[in-house]
């Protein structure tokens, strides 16, 4: 009997454990015949987020250079590397620009197709453009995936969940929101992605909250001004002007931080990279699993980070920067190693060496800029964060300032090893995109022409939104500004959904964790062994044939696809997955041993 492989998504993640599978079948699997089943609704390659329909003017979160769907020698894995194009190499473009979500979705289409081409003759490929909606058997024995358009299910040995990025049931606040909207006829629109959204019950010239200021508020942004024909001008300063369709809808836009994300850095590194991992390594996890379920994240895993990424700060700044610094490199090096996270030693350290406080690291005042900031009215508050996203904005574009690429890269060494400790909490995820998922910096230039024009108006951090029964309708208020509420009759909640299997509206995961088949962490994510991908059911124990990859896993890495020579994780994981499926298939089908007497001969 053939042995059969289904895997559960088809996007990037899917088609990553393809190309890996395909680099690992020669020397781990051999010429035995092998069904992949791919099964997912869209087309394979780009999936549903890297879809070709959406708008042409949403673009990727990074520069074209900087994407990339092949292992090189810096990654950490087991399989051989096969070398691969870049994103900008592939398609022929400037590595530097921001290319287009479809272009990526072009670039994804062909790495799948590469991948499929680069299966031995012994391994057939079946697509199955349908929805898993089951998943049944037992632990010891073939798996059944039951498809929602196919009566009878797929055989499988082995099973991988590769959906990507989750739809999710409202939360009780949202669902209370919808009905609050539904009985007052208002616009409620829940996390959900931007482009898949109706827009178009955003009416032109009417006030609309908007919460959450990361990514997803940019996809906004841009589909209710140039998407709905609004156009931008640059000066000869360079500066944008925004030039009206007259059909854009007014946006009220805060969030907890009340800031963009931070602009993408817009220079290279130049010189000595900060030697990292130094203080949160393969050794620091190795001491943090061994006390297995007492690891508290602020207490345990926090001063750790906190400290690489000093480390990696300093560092440069020393090395590139001497000019502002006060002691010599070895001598800081020493005290700064044994000093503790946090400590008024280290503080006093950097304090005497560091004399310009803007050289100085503070992660808690990057992570709430405006915590304390009060302006003394909403015009105030608008210039107040004109500036500080011009400040930002002339920063990040600034090479004095090249201690915040090392930060950066110090972020992606963390969020590498942090995948071996499975789930952070809220906290470490929404820090780490907002210090180094921000947008490109041309897209905050392009805030900054929509504030001056007042397409957008900033409400300030901390800000809520609450339900006005009596007045029927929504209110804001921030810390930002007391006592200045700001009314309308819709609400945009610009977020992702939460990728929690308790509440997805992902059948198939919604119900191996009802049936106690899955395991959920305490922020609602898939429980998985870090090591291959296996899922874990409610005991800890992994299920031999079944696999899940991506967001919605306690391993999730930062994107199915990375920059080059960055050791990515997902990129370590699906080597290490794909390995796991391969020996297991390998031994399933290995001819049964044969047993001789004496004197016999083959």
């Amino acid at each position: 009997m053939t042995a059969s492989l289904v895997i559960v998504g088809a996007g990037p993640r899917g088609t990553g454990l393809l190309e890996r599978l395909a680099a690992n079948i020669p020397s781990r699997y051999g010429d035995r015949p092998l069904d992949i089943h791919l099964v997912d609704p869209h087309p394979p390659g780009g999936g549903r987020i890297w879809t070709q329909e959406q708008s042409p003017l949403l673009w990727m979160n990074s520069m074209a250079e900087d994407v990339t769907m092949f292992t090189d020698e810096t990654v950490e894995q087991e399989g051989p590397v096969l070398p691969g194009p870049t994103l900008a190499e592939w398609s022929g473009v400037d590595g530097r620009t921001f290319p287009s979500r479809r272009a990526q979705g072009r670039y994804l289409s062909w790495v799948y197709a590469r991948s499929v081409a680069a299966l031995p003759p012994s391994v057939a490929v079946h697509e199955h453009r349908d929805t898993a909606v089951r998943v049944s058997g037992p632990p010891g024995g073939r798996q059944q995936v039951w498809l929602a358009g196919r009566p009878t299910p797929l055989p499988a040995d082995l099973v991988v969940l590769a959906q990507g990025h989750l739809e999710s049931e409202p939360a009780p606040d949202q669902r209370e929101l919808n009905d609050f909207a539904a009985r007052h006829g208002l616009v409620h629109l829940p996390p959900a992605f931007t482009a898949d959204s109706d827009l178009d019950v955003l009416r032109p010239g009417e006030p609309v909250l908007v919460r959450g200021f990361g990514l997803a508020f940019v996809d906004l942004m841009v589909l209710l001004t140039e998407g709905r024909g609004g156009t931008y001008t640059t000066g000869a300063d360079g500066r944008l002007t925004y030039r009206p369709s007259g059909r854009e809808p007014v946006l009220h836009v805060g969030s907890r931080r009340g800031v963009p994300y931070r602009s993408k850095i817009g220079y290279d590194l130049a010189g000595e990279p900060p030697p990292v991992p130094r203080f949160f390594g393969p050794q620091q996890v190795d001491e943090l699993l061994s006390r297995g379920g007492d690891l508290d994240f602020r207490r345990d895993v926090r001063p750790l980070i906190d400290k690489e990424l000093g480390f990696a700060h300093y560092h440069r700044l020393f090395t590139a920067h001497r000019e502002r610094t006060r002691m010599n490199w070895p001598d800081f090096e020493e005290k700064y190693t044994a000093a503790d996270p946090g400590s008024a030693a280290l503080r006093a350290l950097v304090g005497a060496a560091v004399p310009d406080p803007a050289d100085r690291l503070d992660l808690d005042a990057l992570d709430r800029p405006l915590a304390g900031v009060r302006y003394r009215d909403g015009e105030a508050l608008q210039e107040g964060l004109r500036a500080h996203i011009e400040a930002d904005l002339a920063r990040r574009h600034d090479p004095a300032h090249s201690p915040d690429l090392a930060v950066f890269l110090a972020l992606l060494s963390v969020y590498g090893q942090l995948v071996r400790i499975g789930d952070r909490g809220p906290w470490w995820h929404g820090f780490f995109s907002y210090l180094a998922s921000g947008p490109p910096g041309p897209r905050l230039r392009q805030l900054l022409a929509l504030s001056r024009a007042g397409v957008v108006r900033f409400l300030g951090a901390d800000t809520t939104v609450t339900a006005d029964e009596r007045r029927g309708i929504f209110r804001a208020t921030s810390a930002s500004v007391p006592g200045e509420p700001v009314e309308a009759r819709a609400l945009v909640e610009a977020r992702l959904p939460e990728p929690t299997v308790a509440h997805t509206r992902d059948a198939l995961l919604r119900a191996l964790y009802a049936d106690g088949a899955a395991a959920a962490t305490p922020a609602g994510l898939l429980a998985v062994n870090p090591d291959d991908g296996r899922i874990l059911d409610r005991s800890g124990r992994p299920h031999p044939r079944r696999f899940a990859l991506g967001p919605h896993t306690d391993a999730r890495a930062g994107g199915a696809f990375a920059r080059p020579r960055t050791n990515a994780p997902a990129f370590r994981q699906n080597d290490a997955t794909a390995r796991a499926l391969l020996t297991f298939l390998r031994d399933r089908t290995a001819p049964p041993a044969r047993h001789f007497a004496k004197g016999a001969t083959r």
